[in-house]
């Protein structure tokens, strides 16, 4: 589906990044991954292509103007015109609510979710070839869904505000033939909540097989998305399959509330 498609990763890690890249490589992409460290990214470009034709690691940090410039400009430099920019990297570590908010955390997860976001599309946006393609975002079911057990008020906010702007951007950019959308997936079966999986089993003296179950016993399917579900869906959108579509924020495996 992106084959000789030039797709630029922003915020490349264990888990979705690794995912996302995985699957834009096995459909033929050319991949330059961003993320802040290096070493990481060093290591999943060599397992995707040892030869480095295909596969691109670049230091980034979404939160530096330059930074993202010289992300592009480096992408562009290998492979030529952008076809692809997936805007992954994210802050989501903030829990609470309003009234027990860290506005110094919060402001930290705006810079990040937001405004890099922001920083990266206006970087790529100059880069893309004239036939246009696609900027796919990753939010968050939890700005449509909160959670009783784990509110995430400031995540969920900045998630909001940047599917807001996303919208707005599909004007801003349909001219150019640059498809905007945004992959909202709620729980991923990952490295991520694997790890959570296994800490909240061992604080409350339960099977890990418990704690998953009542996680998923909500879910449609009753059984929770895997991070390579959800790079299916970003895959998807990224290929000239969802030609016409912009402007779309697609739920995976959404809970009782989404149904």
């Amino acid at each position: 589906m992106l084959e000789n498609k030039t797709v630029l990763i922003a915020g490349v890690g264990k888990g979705l990044g690794s995912e996302i890249a995985q699957a834009a490589f096995r459909e033929g992409a050319r991949l330059v991954l961003g993320a802040r460290t290096q070493a990481v990214l060093e290591e999943e470009a060599n397992n995707l292509d040892p030869s480095g034709e295909r596969a691109l690691a670049c230091r980034l940090d979404v939160t530096d103007r330059e930074s993202c410039n010289d992300f592009v400009a480096v992408a562009s430099q290998k492979f030529g015109p952008v076809d692809v920019l997936v805007n992954l990297a994210a802050l989501d570590n903030v829990f609470g609510g309003v009234q027990d908010a860290n506005w110094d955390d919060w402001h930290k997860m705006f810079e990040v979710n937001v405004f890099g976001s922001l920083y990266m599309v206006e970087a790529a946006v100059p880069a893309f070839a004239p036939s246009g393609g696609a900027i796919v975002f990753v939010g968050s079911q939890t700005m449509y869904d909160p959670p009783a057990r784990m509110p995430q008020a400031g995540y969920a906010a900045s998630k909001a505000a940047m599917l807001g702007a996303m919208r707005h951007m599909t004007i801003e950019l349909g001219r150019k033939h640059i498809r905007l959308n945004n992959v909202a997936p709620g729980w991923m079966w990952g490295p991520p909540v694997e790890d959570y999986v296994k800490y909240r089993a061992k604080k409350k003296g339960v099977s890990e097989q418990e704690v998953l179950a009542d996680l998923t016993k909500d879910m449609p399917l009753g059984e929770m998305a895997t991070d390579g579900d959800v790079a299916e869906a970003v895959i998807f959108l990224a290929s000239d399959r969802a030609h016409g579509i912009t402007g779309q924020s697609l739920l995976v495996n959404a809970g009782e509330h989404m149904q």
